[in-house]
């Protein structure tokens, strides 16, 4: 007669061991909670924690939108006056000139470029450098003042200097120079339009200064949140 056969699972609990029913796990997998030295978060936790982390990074988003917000306004403010003050420029020289042609390309080009050139030299020069840590707070204003004295004085002066000047040697409204004089004479022949142009320039170089020392003052603003909210 054969030996009656035993039950696995009374085995299994003559040996101490833990038997999964209705599909519960086994005991020593529930009771395993350390990997490496270190507590694995329940379900429970993660849940508790993922909203927190949500919020955190909410916050953290708002400071920086509002931080990129506010420095775009300021570059954009600062790129509409060197704009205004290319065509205010190529205005200038064109009634000094006596140039009647053309009009439409070089107030174009003299709104445009002045604009683009500002936006992006007053971000490598100033932006990118403040987000670096690299710049103090007088090192800020110098360079936005530069800036904005280069690229809203200086270079539409120029480009509307010499657009003007070939329209007015290409259509004679102007004597030509003599020979050895060329620049001594352009110099007489736009003295009253470059006096026009120095006041210009001292307003843009103060302009400048206090969108630089105000840029300054929303960085480190910015910061100080960032700290007080970690």
């Amino acid at each position: 007669m054969a030996a009656p056969k035993r039950d696995s699972r009374s085995d299994l609990r003559d040996g101490g061991g833990a038997v999964p029913l209705d599909g519960e796990a086994p005991q020593g997998i529930k009771t395993t909670l350390f990997t490496h030295g270190q507590l694995i978060p329940s379900l429970g936790d993660a849940k508790l924690r993922r909203p927190m982390v949500m919020e955190v990074i909410e916050k953290k988003f708002e400071y920086l939108r509002k931080e990129k917000t506010l420095n775009i306004h300021g570059t954009l403010f600062l790129g509409a006056t060197t704009s205004f003050c290319g065509t205010m420029a190529n205005s200038i020289f064109r009634k000094g000139l006596k140039v009647k042609y053309d009009a439409l390309k070089t107030y174009a080009s003299l709104a445009t470029l002045p604009f683009l050139s500002t936006i992006v030299t007053y971000k490598l020069f100033v932006t990118d450098a403040l987000c670096s840590g690299n710049l103090s707070k007088e090192s800020c204003a110098l360079r936005s003042s530069l800036v904005s004295m280069i690229c809203g004085i200086l270079y539409p002066s120029a480009l509307a200097f010499s657009k003007n000047g070939r329209l007015a040697v290409k259509y004679n409204t102007v004597p030509l120079p003599p020979r050895g004089r060329v620049i001594l004479h352009w110099l007489l022949l736009c003295q009253t339009e470059m006096k026009a142009i120095g006041i210009a320039l001292i307003f843009q170089t103060t302009f400048g200064v206090i969108n630089g020392v105000q840029h300054y003052e929303i960085y480190q603003g910015t910061l100080k949140k960032r700290v007080y909210e970690d």
